[in-house]
């Protein structure tokens, strides 16, 4: 004889399949957050072999090279981190039995790269006016909207993640000088902490 409350259980759990993209592994969190630590250590370390002096505040006519090695860390981060969270997604899927490539996997990732875009054309603007100080809140105010936006797809932590990077970028932008310890403290230790969380809870 069925278990009506099972059934019930059963039918909640494929509609949430259906309807929310759920291979999202926490390990991706922490791994992501380990690369944004390393990324702001380096990033501070040739700040110092040029002789910058980042929390200052001031504005600065960065040297090419400077901007050239900035820009190649900032790359190589972003691959370091968006190639474990592929990672560790596919090898969740493939251990839960589950499609990567679905019609909310799609819905998701527009709703994360509208703002994400936004943002990231914003950041060449503050650039090219040589606002570096704006820049680093700037990543974390439109990386959160990212996560509230897209928060409707997968699991509903990530919106609180992404309301703490807004408070951190909107709080950062009013202390100039030190947006790169808000920048690891919002890519780098809040991310730690949800994937340790997100793993404990959904594996």
């Amino acid at each position: 004889m069925n278990n009506p409350k099972e059934d019930l259980q059963h039918i909640r759990q494929m509609m949430e399949r259906s309807s929310r993209f759920i291979s999202l592994n926490g390990l991706s969190g922490v791994a992501a957050g380990i690369f944004a630590l390393i990324g702001a250590v380096i990033a501070y370390w040739l700040f110092q072999q040029y002789e910058v002096d980042y929390f200052s505040g001031n504005r600065y006519a960065y040297s090419y090279e400077l901007e050239l090695r900035l820009l190649i860390l900032a790359i190589v981060i972003l691959i370091l981190a968006v190639g474990s969270g592929i990672l560790f997604t596919i090898q969740k899927s493939r251990k839960n039995g589950l499609k990567i490539w679905t019609g909310t996997t799609k819905i998701l990732l527009v709703q994360l790269f509208v703002p994400l875009a936004a943002g990231g054309l914003f950041c060449l603007a503050l650039f090219y006016h040589g606002m570096f100080g704006l820049m680093a809140p700037a990543t974390l105010v439109f990386y959160g909207l990212a996560l509230v936006n897209a928060a409707s797809y997968t699991f509903s932590d990530i919106r609180y993640l992404g309301y703490c990077e807004l408070f951190l970028g909107i709080v950062s932008s009013f202390i100039p000088g030190y947006g790169l310890i808000f920048w690891a403290l919002g890519f780098g230790i809040l991310h730690i902490i949800y994937g340790l969380l997100m793993y404990k809870k959904y594996r």
